[in-house]
């Protein structure tokens, strides 16, 4: 049943950027409003301000490797195309922590806020619920994933658009209107303490690298796939800081109760019960969207892992011959989602964080390596954007890594120690060889 097949090349930028703001889900705001205004001191506004900074020279390295390799895999091809097949394994291991454990997030995060609508029913429900349809909706395919998307994204940007119409009268029928120091809502607060929440928060912009996954899905990848990631950067970036504005300025200081379910609880202080049962209505579809989105891309990353045997070929790097997904894939992916049942999400995040900034740091240094070492591209614009912009970009990410806490730096060690095992017993297996990359046409 299961055999060796091309993944199908359907999306347009419109799927792309759905998917990957459905992957990344405006609505993380409110469902992680808790873990994040905590780490960022109350100061959420500068936070997400300084992490902008360090994703927006990241996501130009992205669109750069995009250009180059035009092919499944993200991070792990391009620095393993670019550096070293060993550095590109680290890379790739690491990113599959974020991407493994964005698939728990999601599911977390929608049995923890339907447990809070409706408390008689067990959290561990919804869990299971939503890991079985979204292992349906992936293995039929990614254009039926890519189409339900766009239709929840397109509902998230709503009820944020209509939250924040709703603070702005608020704040003109208060009278506080002017006077706000957007960069204030916390007395004491060190720069540093501020630079370690920007490396927590960074955690929101997570998702526009996902879309490089499904570069050998997408018509014209070259031109499609930087497009998409400027765009789902700016999307983003739109909504959290008008957001992350005006609850500062209506909400200075606000304190909540359960960390986990901060978010609903904001809702039911500003809007009474019948904003909090709108928002859980939208979460349950964002984070349906977003379970979606994150396991298409955790299952092209394996099978393209599979692919290069890295993993084991006949089954991660297999396609389903009727569906053309990796179903073997998304199966285990659905697994693992089930973790949620066990996890705790401030947990579940740090490990999301330090694959992610791992992974952001070698794209960063790829450009490098790729356009100015190995080509030997030398003009002015070569220099200043694919030389100083990456560095930039990475020296804002190695210390946002430097930021995180101990416990994110010490799970993360364990994770590449375990993997640096896994690699030298697979290479012996291969005989010491280094792994094989498949050449992928770009028209299919």
């Amino acid at each position: 049943m299961i055999k060796p097949v091309s993944l199908k090349r359907n999306l347009s930028l419109y799927h792309v950027v759905a998917m990957g703001l459905a992957w990344m889900s405006p609505m993380i705001f409110f469902t992680s409003f808790g873990v994040l205004s905590e780490g960022a001191h109350g100061m959420l506004l500068a936070a997400y301000v300084l992490a902008f900074v360090a994703i927006l020279f990241t996501a130009g390295s992205y669109g750069e490797m995009s250009k180059a390799y035009p092919e499944s895999g993200s991070a792990y091809t391009y620095v393993s195309r670019s550096m070293h097949p060993f550095l590109g394994f680290v890379v790739g291991w690491a990113i599959l922590l974020d991407y493994l454990f964005s698939c728990i997030i999601a599911v977390l995060m929608f049995g923890i806020n339907l447990h809070a609508q409706f408390p008689s029913v067990p959290s561990a429900f919804w869990i299971v619920l939503i890991t079985l349809i979204v292992m349906i909706v992936n293995i039929i395919g990614i254009k039926t994933s890519a189409n339900v998307n766009r239709i929840f994204v397109l509902l998230q940007i709503f009820f944020i658009a209509g939250f924040c119409a709703l603070l702005v009268y608020k704040a003109v029928q208060g009278g506080l209107s002017a006077g706000f120091n957007p960069f204030g809502g916390a007395d004491g607060v060190t720069v540093s303490e501020l630079l370690a929440g920007a490396s927590l928060v960074c955690f929101s912009f997570l998702g526009f690298d996902s879309v490089t996954t499904m570069a050998e899905e997408t018509k014209d990848p070259r031109r499609t796939i930087p497009r998409a990631i400027m765009i789902i950067v700016a999307v983003a970036a739109l909504l959290y800081f008008a957001t992350a504005y005006l609850i500062q300025q209506m909400y200075p200081g606000y304190s909540f109760k359960n960390i986990d379910s901060a978010g609903f609880e904001l809702m039911g202080t500003i809007g009474g019960s019948a904003l909090a049962s709108i928002f859980t209505f939208v979460i349950i579809f964002s984070i349906l969207s977003q379970s979606m989105s994150s396991m298409t891309t955790v299952s092209r990353m394996m099978f393209v892992m599979g692919r290069s045997h890295i993993l084991p070929a006949g089954s991660f790097g297999s396609v389903h011959s009727r569906f053309r997904t990796p179903v073997f894939n998304i199966v285990l992916a659905s697994v693992v989602s089930l973790f949620a049942l066990f996890i705790h999400l401030d947990t579940a995040i740090k490990f999301v964080n330090f694959g992610a900034l791992t992974a952001f740091l070698f794209v960063n240094l790829s450009v490098v390596f790729h356009y100015i070492v190995r080509e030997r591209r030398r003009s002015a614009g070569d220099w200043i954007f694919r030389f100083g912009c990456p560095l930039i970009g990475a020296g804002f990410v190695f210390y946002l890594i430097t930021r995180l806490d101990l416990a994110s730096l010490m799970l993360g060690a364990g994770w590449l120690a375990f993997g640096l095992v896994y690699y030298g017993i697979a290479k012996l297996a291969r005989g010491g060889r280094e792994v094989a990359f498949v050449h992928v046409e770009e028209a299919q």
